[in-house]
C-alpha cells in the first residue's frame, strides 16, 4: 500500500472512531476510494490503524509531546532530550516503539525521552524539517539547534548516544562553554559562588577517604549540572550546610557529588534519578534522605541525624568566667541555673536537681544549647543581672548570649515546669528581658562542688570565766 493511500486510509479510520455519523461517512469514503470490491480489505485496514493510532500511552516513560508543551517541556528545559518524530501507521516507527519505550525507562531521571505523532502535529513536524518516519532528534544544551541522531535502533544504542551527548554537554560546561543554554543562566557549581563553602566537593578519589573513613554523618547530593530540581535545591542546600556546620560543629557534613563526571560512585550508589541524596553514617549501609528540600527541612534531618549520634550534653558549674564565656557564646542559648545553697539541700537535693537538668539537656539536646548552674549567692551580680536576686531558689534563666537576652522560668523546677518553659522557647514563644548592662557581670572565681553535703563554718569558742556578769548587771542599772 502506498504512503498516499495510507495517510488516506489513516484519516478515514481516525474519523471513524469519533462518532458514528462520521463511521459511516468513512466507510463510504473507503468504498468509493478502493472500490466495493475491496470493502473487506478496507475493513480490516480501519481495524488494523485504529490498533496503532496511538504507540504510546500515559503509563510509558515516554513523555508525549505536542504544540501546547513542547517549548516549555523541551525547549525552556535544561535537561537533554531525545525526541522521536514518528507516525502511528509507520512500520518502522511501530517495530521501534518497544526498544524506545526500554531507553525511556533505563534513561528515567538522566536524559528525558520524548515522542510526537507528527502525522498528528504536522507543525511540529515541519517547523525540524521532518521528512521521514521515524526521525530522531537530540535537544542538548543549545535547544535552538537540535542535532540528528543516526545511531542503531535498539534500546542499547540509544541510551549509548543519550550518555555520550550528556557527556559532551557537561564537558563544554566545564570548559566554560554553555552551548546557548536557553536559560542564560549558569549555576554557582559552574560559576564558583562562594555561597557553598561550607558543601564539600566529593569525587570518584576523594569520595572513600572523606565520607567513609569517616566518624562524622554526611549527607551527599548527587546532581547533575544541567537539572532544573539540582539548580532549585542548590541555595538551599548551601545555606543549610552552613547552618548544619555552626550547630554541630563540624560533625554533620553536607556534600555534593556531580554524578554526570563521577561515574564510579554513581554507578556504585545506583542514581537513577536527579538530585538524589544519601545519608552515611560509619558502620551503616547508606540510605535515602527522603525529607523536604527546603533549608529547615535539611537543618531538621541533620539535627536529629546529629543528636542520635551525640553524646549526652555537659552540664557545668560556673566556677569563673571562662565557662560562662566560652559555654554561651557557643550556643544559641545557654541555660543556666541558680540552685539553693548546699546547707539547705545537701548532696541528694542538690543532686535531685542536676538530674532533672541532665534530663531536659538530654531531651533538648539536638537544640544544641549550653547548660550551666552556679549555687545561690556564689555568683550574686550574675542573678541580679538575670533579675533572680537572692530569693526564690532554684531558679533559672535562659540566655541569648548574642543579643543579650533572657527569659526566666516562671513555673516550678521540675521535669515537667521546665519542659513547658523550654518549650515555648524552642518555638519562639515567651517574655525576654535584656541583660541588666547589657554585658555579663564579673564572675567570681570559686571552688567546685565536691559532691558532698555542706558543712556548717567551725567558730571559736569563747571563755567567759574571766567575765564577771554581775558588774555588767550594775552597769545597766
Amino acid at each position: 500500500m502506498s504512503s498516499g493511500h495510507g495517510r488516506e486510509l489513516a484519516a478515514a479510520c481516525a474519523g471513524s472512531s469519533s462518532r458514528a455519523g462520521t463511521r459511516a461517512t468513512a466507510t463510504a469514503t473507503v468504498m468509493g476510494a478502493l472500490g466495493a470490491g475491496r470493502l473487506l480489505l478496507g475493513a480490516l485496514s480501519c481495524t488494523f490503524f485504529l490498533a496503532v493510532n496511538s504507540l504510546y500511552s500515559s503509563s510509558d516513560d515516554v513523555i508525549e509531546l505536542t504544540p501546547t508543551n513542547f517549548n516549555k517541556e523541551v525547549l525552556q528545559s535544561a535537561s537533554l532530550w531525545l525526541v522521536e518524530f514518528y507516525a502511528p501507521w509507520c512500520g518502522h516507527c511501530q517495530r521501534l516503539t518497544p526498544e524506545w519505550k526500554k531507553a525511556a525507562t533505563a534513561l528515567k531521571g538522566v536524559v528525558k525521552v520524548g515522542a510526537v505523532d507528527a502525522d498528528k502535529h504536522q507543525s511540529l513536524g515541519g517547523q525540524y524539517a521532518v521528512k521521514g518516519f521515524p526521525t530522531i532528534k537530540i535537544f542538548g544544551a543549545n535547544k535552538n539547534k537540535a542535532e540528528d541522531y543516526q545511531g542503531g535502533r535498539t534500546s542499547e544504542a540509544i541510551v549509548d548516544a543519550a550518555l555520550s551527548a550528556t557527556r559532551s554537554m557537561v564537558k563544554e560546561r566545564l570548559s566554560g562553554r554553555s552551548g546557548g543554554y536557553s536559560s542564560g543562566k549558569q549555576s554557582s557549581r559552574e560559576n564558583g559562588d562562594t555561597d557553598k563553602k561550607d558543601v564539600v566537593e566529593l569525587t570518584d578519589d576523594t569520595f572513600d577517604k572523606n565520607v567513609l573513613n569517616s566518624d562524622d554523618v554526611w549527607l551527599v547530593e548527587f546532581y547533575a549540572p544541567w537539572c532544573g530540581h539540582c539548580k532549585n535545591l542548590e541555595p538551599e542546600w548551601a545555606a543549610a550546610a552552613t547552618e548544619v556546620k555552626e550547630q554541630t560543629k563540624g560533625k554533620v557534613k553536607l556534600a555534593a557529588v556531580d554524578a554526570t563526571v563521577n561515574q564510579m560512585l554513581t554507578g556504585r550508589y545506583g542514581i537513577r534519578g536527579f538530585p538524589t541524596i544519601k545519608i552515611f553514617q560509619k558502620g551503616e549501609d547508606p540510605v535515602d534522605y527522603d525529607g523536604g528540600r527546603t533549608r529547615a527541612d535539611i537543618v531538621t534531618r541533620a539535627l536529629d541525624l546529629f543528636s542520635d549520634n551525640a553524646p549526652p550534653p555537659e552540664l557545668l558549674e560556673v566556677i569563673n568566667a571562662d565557662i560562662l564565656k566560652s559555654t554561651c557564646e557557643a550556643h544559641q542559648l545557654c541555660i543556666i541555673a541558680v540552685l539553693p545553697h548546699i546547707l539547705d539541700t545537701g548532696a541528694s537535693g542538690r543532686n535531685s536537681y542536676l538530674e532533672v537538668m541532665l534530663k531536659m539537656a538530654e531531651k533538648y539536646k539536638k537544640k544544641i544549647w549550653g547548660w550551666l548552674w552556679t549555687e545561690a549567692g556564689a555568683q550574686s551580680d550574675l542573678e541580679s543581672s538575670l533579675g533572680i536576686g537572692g530569693f526564690g531558689y532554684p531558679a533559672m534563666a535562659a540566655v541569648n548570649a548574642r543579643k543579650m537576652k533572657f527569659a526566666l522560668l516562671k513555673g516550678s523546677f521540675s521535669e515537667q515546669g521546665i519542659n513547658e518553659f523550654l518549650r515555648e522557647l524552642s518555638v519562639g514563644r515567651g517574655s525576654t528581658a535584656p541583660v541588666a548592662g547589657g554585658a555579663f557581670p564579673k564572675i567570681n572565681t570559686v571552688e567546685p562542688w565536691d559532691g558532698k553535703d555542706g558543712e556548717l563554718p567551725v567558730e571559736d569558742d569563747i571563755d567567759l570565766s574571766d567575765v564577771d556578769l554581775d558588774d555588767w548587771e550594775k552597769d545597766e542599772l
